[in-house]
């Protein structure tokens, strides 16, 4: 019922028990067969256990332990009972089970019940004991190796085991010798914060506070660097900075205080060095590890007092919301810290970080990175990569397009085109938006919108005038880009102002329509519900928006109609450039371009002129007295420029009916169709879709009755089916279509 290797082993081990003339079979030579098995060597050392000392402390017994045969005599060694004890049991074990046959670890497993054995002593002193043999042959679960060391009541059963501080930390300092760390560059004074901080008595210990991405892990890397430079004052030589390796802490945890007892292996090894910083990057999650539903004992409990003892000093680092949600809550731990907030850096200083790692990026990627390059990364990072903050966006552009670089055949040197286009595809956005240099833009601005929005050359010029402004350094570094005030009657073209705008310049247009803003509690929706309200934890709509589009046209469709606190909220905005959330996180507002529209004014503007005046004149007079009326003085003082929008006229209406048949056009052409429009269609489609009441809206309706509708059947059932061109005309009241060529 033996195994074949296992029964070969025993009949091995007694041959040389023979030889050597042993009197006896014990126990011990079943061990000693069992480490000859390939199973049970892997069954020991998966336990923990050291083959080596083991076979070593099995020799140095049956050599000098085991009586033996004077040499007149033949030997022929005698299981012993414990011996027979051993192989029954596995065989028992074997046949209940309905197994085919017992192999290397049943035999283990019944030679551990034999307790008052040396071979189970030589056991327990390699830390094996039969729970471990029996979790090992039935699920595969192995012995920890980092169970600190313990010393029992039986005696001293020494543990041999890998030091935690391996297994569970890096060596920040010893990584910096090997320079597998990036230097530091910048962030002084909060490096020079955190000195200070560690050179005190007791509450030496520092958390690092920031967004992600803005260099908290790089401060300790830096500051590890210093040390093994020896760059930092005499009380921090000689100091070796350790990072916990949560992964590695929480891997392989199956049981309740398994975490607990890595982390106070961990701790005791650290206490037993002098001069030790344990770094603990996201430190907000030992916050709650460990402990069990309806208890508040967790990690964290094992830190505070050993940070009181101050035998350890501690860094952390972790995110604003994460702080606030976790670790700030936790008062007693949060005391023991001295916080530092790591702010995101400037394009400047992103610049000069850039400088100091470009030679590490060029001796990787073989590329070459000029002035230019690296300040345009910095730059685009910061406008067009909206989710994420500097000095790591900038970091990752100059990464990818090395990449980019060094995949391509040919020269090896980064251009502004290449950065454009990298910057293009992380941030998702047409590659022509994304230009380094704004000033082509802004040259031609005011005639680009002049050839998409007509009848309204006034209120283009004030509006390119201030971004202009704004664009060259002169305007207010504290306020958005522009603040304008569109009124004027309905369809005239002042929402379609603002989207033309945002198009141009290549950023994101933000639309909020106002009438949804009605009611007084609707203002939360913007910025956030107040804490005991259902979406407290969502954050607001606005803020959140301009949080992900930094730079876009903001758009507050029909103003007037928003409830009156609406405009108490947006002075600071257009004062400050900023907006608090109900999180307490800021909107940044400096690079947004606010328009509001409204139609005040429209219905008293209707009415006619008395007397011989101007009557465009007159209803823009009109419309700004109903400005005055509606919107407060404090209001009204915030923006750069109240903008009229003056009424349609006929010449105006024909250059709208000649931009929609452009668009039908550019529609027909995947038809193969050519569209002609005749001069008399297009006077009759401008005087029968202008309305002075309504503007031009009606048109789009007029084009698609008078014109579309017709044009359909004839591409559908006509001879337009296959293609063709054709000339629409307008005869006799109705639309009719003579058809040029076939194609």
């Amino acid at each position: 019922m033996l195994s074949r290797e296992i029964e070969k082993n025993l009949n091995r081990i007694y041959h040389i028990a023979r030889a050597k003339r042993h009197e006896y079979l014990t126990v011990e030579h079943i061990l000693y067969a069992v480490i000859k098995d390939r199973w049970g060597r892997e069954i020991i050392e998966a336990c923990g256990g050291n083959i080596e000392r083991l076979k070593e402390n099995l020799e140095n017994f049956l050599n000098h332990y085991i009586p033996r045969v004077p040499h007149r005599t033949e030997a022929y060694p005698k299981p012993t009972e414990a011996f027979q004890r051993v192989l029954d049991r596995a065989v028992e074990h074997v046949r209940s089970a309905e197994k085919p046959q017992a192999d290397a670890g049943d035999v283990l497993a019944s030679l551990m019940l034999e307790e008052e054995s040396y071979a189970v002593y030589f056991l327990h002193q390699e830390g094996i004991s039969r729970l471990d043999v029996l979790e090992y042959i039935s699920h595969g679960v192995t012995k920890e190796d980092e169970e600190e060391y313990e010393a029992h009541e039986e005696g001293p059963r020494r543990k041999h085991r890998r030091d935690p501080l391996e297994a569970f930390t890096i060596n920040l300092v010893e990584k910096a010798r090997n320079g597998e760390i990036d230097p530091l560059v910048g962030r002084q004074t909060e490096l020079q914060r955190i000195i200070h901080i560690l050179a005190r008595r007791r509450k030496h210990n520092v958390v690092l506070v920031g967004d992600p991405g803005v260099g908290k892990t790089a401060i300790v890397e830096g500051l590890a660097l210093k040390i093994a430079q020896e760059e930092v004052p005499s009380i921090l030589r000689n100091t070796q900075v350790y990072a916990l390796d949560m992964g590695a802490l929480v891997a392989g945890t199956r049981y309740r205080g398994d975490f607990e007892e890595r982390l106070k292996a961990t701790i005791k090894a650290l206490k037993k060095k002098k001069n030790v910083i344990l770094f603990i990057d996201e430190i907000h999650t030992v916050v709650g590890a460990g402990s069990a539903s309806g208890t508040t004992l967790d990690a964290s409990n094992i830190l505070k007092p050993v940070l009181t003892e101050g035998k350890i000093r501690c860094i952390g680092a972790t995110t604003f919301e994460e702080y606030k949600n976790y670790f700030e809550k936790d008062r007693a731990l949060s005391r023991r810290f001295q916080k530092i907030e790591v702010k995101e850096p400037s394009v400047e200083e992103t610049v000069k970080i850039l400088k100091g790692l470009r030679e590490y990026y060029q001796d990787f990627h073989g590329v070459r990175y000029s002035d230019a390059v690296l300040r345009a990364a910095a730059e685009l990072s910061a406008r067009y990569i909206n989710d994420r903050f500097l000095p790591d966006k900038a970091i990752d552009v100059i990464d990818e397009v090395g990449a980019f670089v060094k995949l391509r055949e040919g020269r090896k040197v980064v251009t502004l085109k290449d950065v454009e286009d990298t910057v293009a595809r992380m941030a998702m956005v047409p590659p022509r938006s994304v230009n380094s240099q704004d000033t082509d833009k802004l040259r031609n601005l005011e005639a680009q919108l002049k050839s998409v929005v007509f009848g309204q050359d006034d209120a283009i010029e004030k509006v390119a005038s201030a971004i202009k402004r704004a664009k060259a350094g002169l305007g207010s570094p504290t306020r958005p880009i522009g603040c304008f005030l569109f009124v004027g009657p309905t369809g005239v073209g002042k929402t379609e102002l603002a989207k033309q705008l945002a198009e141009i310049l290549g950023i994101k247009f933000i639309r909020f329509d106002m009438s949804e803003y009605m009611e007084k509690h609707s203002v939360s929706r913007l910025i956030g519900a107040p804490p005991g309200y259902v979406g407290f934890d969502q954050g607001g709509l606005l803020t959140d928006e301009i949080r992900r589009n930094p730079h876009s046209v903001l758009l507050l469709d029909e103003i007037e109609k928003a409830h009156p606190d609406i405009f108490n909220v947006l002075l600071q905005v257009m004062d400050y450039a900023t907006l608090t959330d109900n999180t307490g996180r800021k909107a940044d507002f400096r690079n947004v371009i606010l328009i509001m529209t409204s139609n005040v004014g429209a219905r008293e503007a209707d009415k006619g002129v008395i007397g011989f005046g101007d009557r465009q004149e007159d209803a823009r007079a009109k419309c700004l007295e109903a400005v005055q009326k509606v919107f407060s003085p404090e209001f009204r003082n915030r923006l750069d420029a109240i903008v009229s929008f003056s009424g349609l006229t006929k010449e105006t209406m024909l250059r709208i009916v000649d931009k929609f048949i452009r668009e039908i056009q550019e529609q027909l052409r995947g038809k193969r169709v050519t569209l002609k429009v005749t001069d008399t269609l297009r006077e009759y489609l401008a005087e029968k879709g202008f309305d002075p009441k309504y503007g031009a809206r009606p048109l789009a309706r007029t084009i698609e009755k008078t014109l579309k509708d017709p044009l359909a059947e004839e591409i559908l059932f006509g001879p337009l089916k296959a293609g063709g061109e054709v000339v629409a005309d307008w005869k006799d009241g109705r639309v009719t279509f003579r058809n040029i060529s076939d194609k």
